[in-house]
């Protein structure tokens, strides 16, 4: 029984960066999926670089998307959208009055 009270402070130290880093990283990863699956043309969108864009065509082959930009057309992976920035985008519908 001693044996398990010398290691319970290492127990309880996992337990802790599981739910304080490890579940929300894991939470974070599956929003992130879960906005890159659900993006359809027309989205205003921005880049993780911070470019601004309207998509305009998907790439299956490629897993990217087709943005339209001031410059023109350019291609960018679907990982290279970000969620945070583009939210702030989408109207919300607590703004309504």
């Amino acid at each position: 029984m001693d044996q398990i009270g010398s290691f319970a402070p290492i127990i309880l130290m996992f337990v802790v960066m599981y739910f304080f880093i490890i579940r929300p990283q894991m939470n974070r990863q599956k929003k992130e999926k879960q906005f890159s699956s659900a993006l359809k043309k027309g989205d205003r969108v921005i880049t993780k670089s911070g470019l601004h864009g309207k998509i305009i065509d998907f790439s299956e082959k490629l897993d990217a998307v087709v943005l339209e930009t001031g410059a023109g057309k350019i291609t960018f992976d679907r990982s290279a959208i970000s969620l945070e920035m583009s939210k702030k985008l989408q109207p919300s519908t607590t703004d309504k009055k």
